[in-house]
């Protein structure tokens, strides 16, 4: 696992990152909320604390001050967005969607005010991405795609350029978004950026989309065209443009594995594709910390789709535990607890395999997902098109 230089903890181990103070500064604020007056509407010490336990093996230790947090100062996006940081690694999405459109009202006022000129605009932007990650675990697409076309519109081409290292990398969180709802065709339609250079993220992440589009629609050769494309417009891509914590051409190496693999998946070679979905898992495993995660749809949602396609219960099985967080294989930031996307998948190896005990328990869960997904699901990804076909 990479570490940004301010990490306070190694993600791989649950212990306080090597040279860092963090023990000390969980002692002085733990004091602080234990003795001083009014810390606990301190809007800077429940800040540092969100920040302080989003990275540990134990992040619910930090809700009650996310909760402090999240209504005390009502003109701040920022702050209201805030406790999201920890809502997320606990699973909650529907706060994490709630907070940050809160947030996005709060910064209405900012940009309306002060215009989409400044750095801030990293911030606004950064409580849409959250809303869309949110909306997302939660099968919502309408809130996903309101949040990314916002984002869009907010974010002109005279506000983009002089910062585009910072800010573009935001632009193409919709490929996502229409990715995660098996939205193929809306994926086709849309129209590429006319400058290339300027938009070299957006259009790399459009072609990867067309690729998948086209793989999952059986238009074979049109997809190889795409995936030639993807490539062209990776070499446009530069080393400085981010995304926050990540190198945005790290994060489209895990673009370039999910494509070849759903690629592969669909035009039968399905050892081939394996070997590339599980090489996006590992990527995406390994990217430095960030929240949201640096890649948006976990990659285990197409890899144990498309195992249970082929009878692999084992594997898919355990892959679905690993992005739930019911095993010890993924550091507790890694993790999506009570994902519907992946509970669906669990409960179906259990049930598919005659286990009776837990699977009651996670169909629990699974219910009370599923009745807030704006989606019926079917499976864990929607390039699993036999499940899709018997819906």
């Amino acid at each position: 696992m990479n570490r940004t230089p301010w990490q306070l903890w190694d993600l791989p181990s649950g212990k306080p990152a090597e040279g860092a103070d963090t023990l000390e500064a969980i002692a002085v604020l733990d004091t602080a909320f234990d003795t001083l007056p009014g810390a606990w509407e301190h809007a800077g010490l429940l800040h540092m604390y969100i920040h302080l336990m989003e990275m540990s093996p134990h992040p619910e230790r930090a809700l009650r001050h996310g909760d402090a947090l999240s209504t005390l100062i009502p003109d701040a996006g920022h702050l209201l967005h805030m406790p999201t940081h920890v809502d997320v690694l606990c699973g909650d999405y529907v706060n994490v969607v709630l907070r940050n459109e809160t947030a996005i009202v709060a910064d209405r006022k900012f940009l309306q005010r002060e215009g989409p000129d400044n750095f801030y605009s990293v911030y606004r932007c950064h409580n849409y991405h959250f809303k869309i990650y949110g909306a997302m675990f939660l099968g919502q697409p309408t809130a996903a795609l309101e949040a990314a076309q916002e984002l869009i519109d907010t974010l002109a081409t005279e506000t983009l350029r002089p910062m585009a290292d910072w800010f573009e990398g935001f632009i193409p969180m919709k490929q996502h978004v229409l990715i995660r709802f098996g939205r193929w065709q809306d994926i086709l339609d849309q129209e590429l950026p006319e400058d290339e250079d300027l938009y070299c993220v957006t259009t790399a992440m459009m072609r990867y989309a067309r690729t998948v589009a086209l793989a999952n629609l059986h238009r074979v050769a049109e997809a190889e065209s795409e995936k030639d494309k993807f490539f062209e417009a990776l070499e446009r891509v530069p080393e400085s443009r981010m995304l926050f914590n990540n190198r945005c051409r790290d994060i489209l190496k895990i673009a370039e594995h999910m494509m070849l693999g759903e690629l592969a998946y669909h035009k039968g070679e399905h050892e081939t594709a394996f070997v590339h979905l599980r090489n996006s898992v590992e990527i995406d495993d390994t990217l430095p910390y960030d929240e949201p995660w640096g890649w948006m749809q976990p990659t285990r949602h197409a890899l144990g789709a498309l195992l249970l396609e082929q009878g692999r219960m084992e594997e898919a099985e355990a892959v679905y535990r690993a992005d739930l967080g019911l095993d010890a294989t993924r550091s507790r930031a890694c993790q999506h607890p009570g994902n519907v996307w992946s509970l669906h998948g669990l409960h179906e190896c259990l049930t598919r395999r005659g286990e009776t005990v837990e699977a009651t328990h996670i169909k629990l869960q699974l219910d009370k997902a599923a009745a807030r997904a704006e989606v019926s699901i079917q499976a864990s990804c929607y390039c699993r098109q036999k499940a899709l076909a018997a819906e």
